[in-house]
């Protein structure tokens, strides 16, 4: 890349795909899912940058340079703050109608202030109020996006949050954003377990009618297959057992529970 910037790392997977990465635990060391994966797809006439990160440092510059003369889309897999930080760059974003509000207006985030890192300090020059996209589309389970050679279907994933979504691509692709991850994973309380159960479900039948699929999530390692979802499936519905072994992470103000693949942190409310 001939863009000079080095908050980002920027890779080319595939023709059609570039992946950049932010890592997240610059802004502070409770979050240890680095990298942040958003991902650049090229269609012949239309590309789609899906998420904008944590608005640290400029990403319109880099996807400008990617994509050339297209048309670019800018989606929001779901609201949380290391997700949408960037849209104000971009004019219009689109989001799951169920979380339009949640990024129409600025984005508080001063429970990040008593950071040890420098590096907040760029939240501070904004008084931690970051502002939003001046355009907020809607986007619904089932519409699907033509890029040029290139089809997007939005599938809506709830359980994360209440609008998440994953992207199934025409070519083969399955973007699982926060739904699905080896890493910390952020549930919501116990008792909407099952929700989480049902989006995991719905994805792994998918994957099961689309043998080739890959995996591409929104944090870590990538691409993955199959097993990332039926592990994480698994790991969710064994909390029961392990509910007993739960400690309270105070930052997150989250109950916490490890197993052999992953960590949950787990919704009090």
């Amino acid at each position: 890349m001939s863009v000079d910037n080095q908050h980002f790392e920027i890779s080319k997977q595939k023709e059609y795909l570039y992946v950049i990465k932010e890592n997240i635990s610059l802004v502070h060391p409770a979050y240890t899912n680095d990298p942040l994966n958003m991902y650049l797809l090229l269609g012949s006439h239309t590309a789609l940058l899906l998420d904008t990160g944590c608005g640290l440092s400029p990403l319109k510059p880099i996807v400008d340079h990617v994509i050339g003369e297209r048309k670019l889309i800018v989606f929001n897999t779901h609201y949380h703050w290391d997700h949408p930080l960037g849209n104000v760059e971009f004019g219009e974003v689109y989001i799951h109608e169920n979380e339009v509000d949640n990024v129409s207006k600025p984005y508080d985030v001063s429970f990040l202030k008593d950071s040890p890192n420098e590096i907040v300090k760029i939240y501070a020059k904004q008084n931690f109020q970051i502002p939003p996209a001046k355009t907020i589309k809607t986007l619904k389970d089932g519409d699907v996006f033509d890029l040029g050679e290139i089809e997007i279907k939005i599938i809506h994933c709830p359980g994360h949050s209440p609008g998440s979504i994953c992207l199934l691509t025409s070519t083969g692709e399955l973007f699982t954003t926060d739904v699905a991850y080896y890493g910390d994973q952020f549930l919501p309380k116990k008792e909407n377990f099952p929700e989480v159960l049902n989006t995991l479900s719905k994805l792994i039948t998918l994957s099961e009618k689309q043998k080739n699929l890959e995996l591409y999530p929104s944090h870590r390692n990538y691409p993955c297959d199959k097993t990332l979802l039926t592990d994480l499936y698994k790991g969710i519905e064994n909390l029961e057992n392990l509910w007993d072994t739960k400690i309270m992470f105070d930052f997150f103000e989250m109950w916490q529970i490890d197993d052999d693949k992953f960590r949950y942190y787990i919704s009090q409310t």
